[in-house]
């Protein structure tokens, strides 16, 4: 799957950075704490994830088309749009943390339209629920209906639905936001939202070696101990080749010494997920 660029206004770049790029920042830069162990939140689990009990969808929401073999998810879908309708994108940044910010705002601009693909019969594949209109295709990754409550994404008609720098970025900033101790949002750990590649085939090969092995910081969650904060305004990426992008991210210790760690990062159906950590 290749990288989109030019879709829902945010724009593929191979340089970016959000202080400059314009990408808001949900979390600011943590207070510095004492905690230099690695929080349970940053380690991969392989236990089963969270299921959340929701209060049903408003009677009002706008409908959503079911989906063949998944119930849960018109209704997960279901209790988003019905936020879509009433709050502002500030708003919806705060509900849909799990996404960028950027493309939160730049996704949802064109709401009557999104509501008229989610009322169609929703088509189920092994990673996304789809719904399509002729306008516009909206998509939800499958793995996010047991959490009662899916932002999706949204594309254009006819092109290809994929992700951009913008989401490798917010991956480690939420990642490295979990592991200070501060997540953006509560909900947010490993089990039931992973950011971590799985080890568990020799898949990961960023410098295209044509020798794969397995993704380093699966079995090495330890690598950031003693990050006690990060500048969440300094995160900048470089795309890696077609499937591996690498994210920049000034951290302190308890020391009080800063460095900059690069992050590397993989590109799946299902988004972006951290390999690899920088001495």
């Amino acid at each position: 799957m290749t990288v989109i660029g030019g879709v829902a206004v945010t724009a593929l770049v191979l340089t970016a950075c959000d202080s400059v790029s314009g990408i808001p920042v949900d979390d600011p830069a943590p207070v510095r704490t004492e905690a230099i162990s690695t929080p349970s939140a940053a380690v991969p689990t392989t236990q089963a994830p969270t299921t959340v009990a929701l209060p049903p969808p408003p009677e009002d929401a706008p409908p959503v088309g079911a989906v063949p073999g998944l119930p849960d998810a018109a209704v997960a879908v279901r209790r988003w749009a019905a936020d879509l309708q009433t709050a502002t994108s500030t708003e919806l940044q705060a509900k849909c943390w799990n996404m960028a910010p950027a493309n939160v705002t730049g996704m949802y601009q064109s709401k009557q339209t999104i509501l008229t693909a989610l009322a169609q019969p929703g088509t189920v594949s092994a990673d996304t629920i789809t719904w399509k209109s002729r306008a516009t295709t909206v998509t939800v990754e499958r793995d996010l209906i047991h959490t009662g409550y899916a932002c999706p994404r949204v594309f254009p008609a006819g092109t290809e639905i994929g992700y951009n720098d913008a989401d490798a970025r917010h991956t480690v900033r939420r990642y490295l936001a979990r592991f200070v101790g501060e997540p953006l949002d509560a909900a947010d750990k490993e089990g039931d939202y992973p950011l971590v590649c799985k080890a568990a085939a020799a898949t990961w090969d960023p410098q295209d070696t044509g020798s794969p092995t397995r993704a380093p910081l699966a079995n090495n969650p330890g690598r950031l101990t003693g990050v006690t904060e990060f500048d969440g305004q300094e995160i900048s990426s470089d795309q890696l080749g077609a499937e591996y992008i690498t994210v920049d991210v000034p951290v302190t210790d308890s020391t009080g010494t800063t460095k900059t760690r690069t992050f590397t990062l993989a590109q799946g159906p299902d988004g972006y997920c951290i390999g690899d950590i920088s001495p």
